[in-house]
């Protein structure tokens, strides 16, 4: 059965996550004030309407409680809305609620009145995109899950010739193997720990986000 997700704010961030969520086959539901985003985001997702979430009456109306999960997404310009918004929502018992933040005070108001998880995107974004561009010759980042990168990273010299065991890279930089892709044919291949590493190749490897650069380095 697919999750019900509510998206409430209809900006940027909020767009392309119902989008997404859509795409993934979820059943969306997307709430905005603005009714031109709300026509834009009911050709993709399965509901949308034009509604003030921060009115107790309206958001009650949509049974977010009922739901599988609530993103507050509400912008930069109603902080004041995003926070009556999620504390109206751990009120009405939504199993759980991920607001988005501005800054760390918006973030600590948003944790203290109910949200079980905060996400800033521009910051998130930035960080990832800052170890893109300091190592843009040596890694490619696939995937980010809170702390943890799911990382490209070529074979570095270091590497070169030496084989998993002898590396020991979850022991010195906390990073599990978990593919090989073969520069010859493109192909990802589960992880060998006995063959010698091909500078040509590359690591697939999850780890958390500080630690890349050292892995990268070997140090």
């Amino acid at each position: 059965m697919p999750q019900q997700i509510i998206i409430i704010g209809l900006g940027q961030f909020g767009m392309s996550l119902a989008r997404t969520l859509s795409e993934k086959k979820a059943e969306v539901l997307a709430v905005d004030p603005k009714k031109q985003l709300v026509e834009e985001a009911s050709t993709f997702v399965t509901e949308a309407i034009v509604m003030d979430a921060s009115d107790e009456t309206e958001l009650a109306s949509l049974n977010p409680a009922k739901r599988d999960a609530v993103i507050c997404a509400i912008g930069d310009d109603s902080r004041e809305s995003s926070i009556i918004c999620t504390a109206l929502l751990r009120q009405m018992g939504t199993p759980y609620i991920v607001s988005r933040a501005n800054d760390r005070l918006h973030s600590r108001i948003l944790r203290l009145v109910g949200a079980h998880e905060i996400i800033n995107p521009e910051m998130e974004f930035g960080k990832r995109f800052a170890n893109k561009l300091l190592y843009r010759k040596a890694m490619a980042d696939s995937s980010l899950e809170d702390e943890l990168n799911l990382t490209e990273i070529k074979i570095q010299p270091y590497m070169a010739g030496k084989t998993l065991i002898e590396l020991e890279l979850p022991k010195k930089f906390g990073a599990i193997v978990v593919g090989f892709r073969k520069n010859i044919t493109g192909n990802i291949v589960l992880p060998n720990p006995t063959e010698p590493l091909n500078e040509n190749d590359t690591l697939i490897v999850a780890a958390k986000e500080d630690l890349i650069p050292k892995l990268i380095r070997g140090k």
